[in-house]
């Protein structure tokens, strides 16, 4: 009886432990915010979810604040204008004394009032009438098509279809309501069909454009990349975009996060300058020969870090290297303003020796687990800290030289007006849409305008 009470308590053990190692398990999924993980801000308020210290301090501040324009803040307002139309309005009715006021006498304007409007839109159908002329030898002549009216019965013209690529591509609206949209803001129906013509069409007008930012975007000497997920195709099918950026220039491709997908984008394998990205595989594989270096974001490695900090919460490792690493990014910003090539010596010396020693406390408190690399789960941060132990000249690489940026924030906020996709699928269920590869327009602001294309 002893015996198989002590098998008893031994199997009621093994289970508590594999209990408590599961109740960790999801604790810790539970704690991932956009503060300590690549989780987007927006999943932050999920029930259940604990949004991270700077957003309860954001929260708290405007809580404190008074309604209304902030000191400070640039004011907007409808200014007094001349206006385009002019509405008169007599007074209507009797006078107390009887009198019809529709034959008073108008004495002028008493008081004015402005409103902003728009006028109510409606598609106009215009009909162009090719005429026939004969000559006085003769010879009779029909005026050519104009350019931009297809050969069609009753197509639509260009303003619509700048309409739709508008929608669909900048303001993000999925094909079937940027088909309702244009019907009920215009009158003009229009089909699924039409909308990814639409796209076709615009894909082959900026086809060169698209060429050109290539060229700029591969010859430059810095350049962020980044990824995220599309819904593309019937219900339940995504695909990833790919994108490369620099400070002017935007490039979009859609395809898969494969090897195959970085190669086809056709950016890495001819790039000589220095990638600025997350710290994914592919990003830092052998066959792109022609790399200067790499940057890993450090944005990335923070939130990391700030995991690591709430994990073991004992430590000392992880506080210092993010204290290393922001007091490095501080010192960019000052240098990249007063126009120096790299931050003073004196100032990076002092931070990088902190964040490496940082790495290395961290290496000798979290042992490495044995097992296969690629299938062995290690201590929340042990990924990490080999990482920066690896690479360590790449994750301070920007120390010297300030053209090299320290975070990826540039490639995120491109890839970023992507995101309502994951919620709103851009394909038709009914039809499948045709292959599309993503492009940007040159811009003197960073990715101020967007357009897709085939």
């Amino acid at each position: 009886m002893i015996t198989a009470q002590g098998e008893q308590i031994g199997a009621q053990q093994r289970q508590i432990e594999e209990l408590q190692q599961k109740v960790a398990q999801l604790e810790r999924a539970m704690s991932r915010n956009s503060g300590n993980s690549s989780m987007p801000p927006s999943a932050d308020d999920l029930p259940g979810r604990k949004p991270p210290p700077r957003q309860q301090r954001r929260a708290a501040e405007r809580a404190a604040r008074k309604r209304g324009g902030q000191p400070g803040a640039p004011g907007t307002s409808m200014s007094w204008a001349e206006p385009d139309e002019v509405i008169c309005h007599l007074p209507a009715g009797a006078c107390a004394c009887g009198a019809d006021l529709a034959g008073a006498d108008d004495l002028g304007v008493a008081r004015s009032y402005q409103q902003l409007d728009i006028p109510e839109p409606a598609a106009r159908r215009i009909q162009h009438d090719l005429h026939k002329v004969v000559c006085q030898c003769g010879r009779e002549h029909t005026a050519a098509r104009p350019a931009g009216v297809p050969d069609a019965a009753v197509p639509a013209g260009p303003n619509v279809r700048a309409l739709a690529v508008y929608l669909l591509v900048f303001q993000h609206v999925p094909v079937a309501r940027c088909r309702q949209l244009i019907e009920d803001a215009t009158g003009a129906a229009v089909s699924d069909g039409f909308i990814h013509s639409c796209l076709a069409t615009a894909a082959g007008a900026i086809a060169d454009v698209v060429k050109l930012i290539k060229t700029l975007i591969t010859a430059a000497y810095v350049a962020g990349f980044d990824e995220t997920t599309l819904r593309a195709g019937r219900a339940g099918q995504k695909k990833y975009v790919l994108g490369a950026f620099t400070e002017l220039y935007s490039l979009f491709f859609l395809g898969k996060r494969s090897l195959k997908s970085f190669r086809d984008f056709e950016i890495l394998p001819a790039f000589a300058g220095i990638v600025v990205s997350d710290r994914y595989q592919n990003y830092f594989h052998d066959g792109w020969q022609h790399l200067a270096g790499h940057q890993p974001c450090l944005a990335h490695i923070l939130r990391d870090l700030e995991d690591a900090a709430q994990c073991w919460p004992g430590a000392a490792w992880p506080v210092q290297a993010q204290r290393a690493l922001r007091g490095l990014i501080k010192a960019w910003h000052a240098a990249r303003d007063a126009g120096l090539a790299k931050i003073p010596a004196d100032v990076r010396a002092v931070l990088a020796r902190e964040f490496r020693h940082a790495v290395l406390a961290g290496l000798s408190d979290l042992p490495r687990i044995p097992g296969p690399k690629n299938s062995t789960a290690q201590h929340p941060g042990r990924d990490l800290l080999e990482f920066c132990r690896d690479h360590q000249d790449d994750v301070l690489r920007f120390t010297t030289e300030t053209r090299v940026w320290p975070t990826n924030n540039i490639s995120e906020r491109g890839v970023r007006p992507l995101k309502p996709s994951r919620k709103y699928p851009a394909g038709s269920p009914a039809k499948k849409p045709p292959r599309t590869g993503w492009t940007s327009a040159a811009t003197s602001t960073p990715h101020a305008s967007t357009a897709r294309t085939s």
